[in-house]
């Protein structure tokens, strides 16, 4: 479990400082604690309980196997989001955003592919036939492509949410996200609308001691999803062995029974009647102890985020009006759940739940395959 944020923590790292009280803005009002010397003071009993929220946010998304695109290109944060982010094997964008990077992800797709042909051709020598000057080109262009996209080298899918620091300056990346519907997590200072994102961190986003204690606490949330769902996958791997193991014994457990049986064939003659007499009542009474546990069972929700489009927080919306299961969704008319999104929150009011219905009908069949390959060929689950 990780360590609970201290407010002492942020204000030595001086998370508190916003801008000029002439920058601000007004939306930031809820998150600001006093103005001092010209300069707003953020409220960090707010960051903390909001860090947290974020965090648990993450940590669900992490957990469903779902990659979280981490987006900072200015100077102070870069060095430090690549050397966090690239702990838990996250992809990360320090450079340039490539315009399109999410509404145009097949192109971008294309470019870390010929980074990937251009490693095969020196590996098969065809790269040695090549002339001097070609040589050359090549080796220039798969540098400029290593530095600009070599990070998501590995995103082979839309991310299921970006983290942005600074959302003024990587503001493309944030209308893209909107446009797709992928949940915003952003470090927003006072001079940022936190109306844009879904999960807003009122912080300092100019110094790299603020960015670094924001980072560390959300990186390790990541990495303690992932941890969960390493360990769920092994549970599952020791169950399938428990059961194989089981088939095993049972042909021996077959074969001493079929030598015993002769022995008590008198015996049990005489017991069965005995105990169905007895047994009769007590299975009335563990079918009525058991009918409510199923009835339980059922009502278990699905983690509805694996459906492309759907963040934590429309999850729990649905959630709370009865849609709990994938075959619930299913069954639902996308107007119905539109209306659901906006009486829920304005942040959810955007999003386009038309595909929904059709993805969790996907899932609820167990179709995981057919649906991943959908929710590839289509932007942000958007048809």
């Amino acid at each position: 479990m990780a360590s609970k944020i201290e407010v002492k923590d942020l204000l030595e790292a001086g998370v508190h400082f916003g801008h000029l009280t002439r920058k601000w803005n007004p939306n930031m009002a809820p998150y600001i604690y006093m103005e001092r010397n010209g300069i707003h003071v953020i409220n960090l009993y707010k960051t903390v309980a909001k860090l947290e929220e974020a965090n648990e946010a993450l940590k669900k998304i992490a957990s469903s196997g779902r990659k979280i695109l981490f987006v900072a290109t200015k100077k102070q944060a870069k060095d430090i989001v690549a050397d966090k982010v690239s702990k838990v094997n996250m992809p990360y964008i320090t450079e340039r955003w490539p315009g399109g990077m999410l509404t145009n992800f097949v192109t971008i797709r294309k470019a870390v592919k010929k980074m990937a042909a251009i490693d095969r051709m020196k590996k098969d020598g065809t790269f040695n036939t090549l002339s001097k000057k070609e040589r050359l080109q090549v080796d220039r262009l798969r540098a400029k492509l290593d530095k600009n996209l070599g990070s998501i080298a590995d995103m082979t899918r839309l991310p299921g949410a970006l983290f942005i620091v600074d959302t003024m300056r990587e503001h493309i990346a944030v209308k893209e996200a909107q446009k797709l519907n992928i949940p915003i997590f952003a470090m927003v200072d006072t001079n940022s609308d936190p109306r844009d994102v879904d999960y807003a961190v009122p912080s300092n986003d100019d110094a790299g001691k603020s960015i670094e204690i924001i980072m560390e606490s959300v990186t390790q949330a990541v990495a303690e999803g992932l941890e969960e769902r390493k360990s769920e996958k092994t549970g599952g791997k020791d169950n399938e062995e428990a059961k194989a193991a089981k088939t095993e014994e049972a042909p021996k457990k077959e074969e001493k029974k079929a030598e015993a049986a002769p022995k008590k064939e008198e015996k049990a003659a005489e017991e069965k009647s005995a105990k169905k007499a007895e047994a009769a009542p007590k299975k009335e009474e563990k079918a009525a102890e058991e009918k409510p546990a199923k009835k339980e069972a059922k009502a278990k929700s699905d983690d509805l985020t694996k459906i492309e489009g759907i963040g934590p927080k429309a999850a729990e919306a649905l959630v709370a009006n009865g849609m709990k299961t994938y075959a619930e969704l299913a069954d639902a008319d996308a107007e119905k759940v539109k209306e659901i999104l906006s009486e829920a929150s304005s942040t959810l009011a955007h999003l386009d739940p038309t595909s929904w219905p059709k993805q969790a009908k996907m899932a609820a069949d167990g179709k995981w395959d057919e649906l991943k390959e959908w929710q590839d060929s289509v932007k942000g689950g958007v048809e």
